[in-house]
């Protein structure tokens, strides 16, 4: 169970983020699933349409974000991955215009998996500063 969960979680990062294919979302992230601290600390995001709309607007404030997998280390149904991104504030879809600056972030995550789907999802990163960094160099 751990290496088929192991293999999920990269292709979650690779289909889902660098590759931008929001159908993954729903062949992965089960539809009562909940994904807690993204966008924000205390966001809790419930099912696939739900993260769709916040992948959307990342994907658009940032075409090329990239994820890179330091570290995967799995026990049984959950996996925690510490992760990197790399990335270029090229579109206006955070609410504020772009700053055409390169950034980068980093941060882990911790998932549990059931039927080979994500049923739960907790992330930790610096994105308020990120974003505050970005907001004020586009002023």
């Amino acid at each position: 169970m751990s290496e088929a969960n192991r293999e999920l979680t990269r292709r979650w990062y690779e289909e889902v983020w660098n590759q931008k294919n929001s159908a993954a979302i729903d062949a992965m992230f089960t539809p009562l699933g909940k994904s807690h601290g993204f966008p924000e600390p205390d966001s809790v995001l419930v099912g696939p349409k739900a993260f769709k709309e916040i992948h959307a607007r990342f994907c658009g404030a940032f075409p090329d974000l990239h994820f890179t997998l330091e570290d995967i280390i799995c026990e049984g149904n959950r996996v925690a991955v510490r992760w990197s991104t790399t990335m270029t504030h090229l579109g206006n879809h955070l609410g504020f215009p772009a700053s055409k600056r390169k950034a980068s972030l980093s941060g882990s995550s911790f998932l549990i998996f059931e039927n080979s789907m994500i049923v739960e999802g907790w992330n930790f990163m610096e994105m308020h500063a990120l974003l505050q960094n970005l907001k004020d160099s586009s002023a």
